[in-house]
């Protein structure tokens, strides 16, 4: 089960919001280190709507799905409007800035692009079909 940290927590393990990873449509990322000296990546949402209820829901369910190939949620903050997801850090960075790159772009192999491809496929097929889903889940 995921941890539920305050956010006051999250700003510690964050190091105050000061190594930003990247920024998509829900919000941006940070680099983080927990007490034991693990590392991990904050997302910190934005436009966050709502009691907090939805998110409390999704978090249930995105704590449960563990696949090599699916990002591992460790914790979350909701406190008012703030939301915060905690996962796994990647060292080698987010795939879409692998085949996104517009410099310092990546020459992939064949045979590298289609283990990334089949992995995400394996991913995807886990999360459709092979997760143990519960029927108050809706994916």
């Amino acid at each position: 089960m995921s941890i539920r940290y305050s956010y006051r927590e999250i700003e510690k393990i964050s190091n105050g919001f000061k190594d930003k990873l990247g920024e998509g449509g829900y919000g941006s990322v940070f680099k983080g280190k927990l007490r034991s000296g693990y590392v991990v990546a904050i997302k910190l949402l934005e436009n966050s709507k709502g009691n907090g209820e939805d998110f409390i829901n999704e978090v249930a369910t995105i704590g449960r799905i563990h696949h090599v190939n699916v990002m591992k949620l460790i914790g979350f903050c909701v406190e008012g409007s703030k939301q915060v997801l905690v996962y796994d850090f990647m060292p080698n960075g987010s795939l879409d800035q692998i085949i996104f790159a517009k410099e310092n772009k990546l020459d992939l192999s064949w045979e590298k692009m289609f283990d990334i491809a089949l992995g995400v496929a394996r991913g995807i097929g886990y999360l459709h079909q092979g997760c143990d889903r519960h029927a108050d889940f809706a994916f």
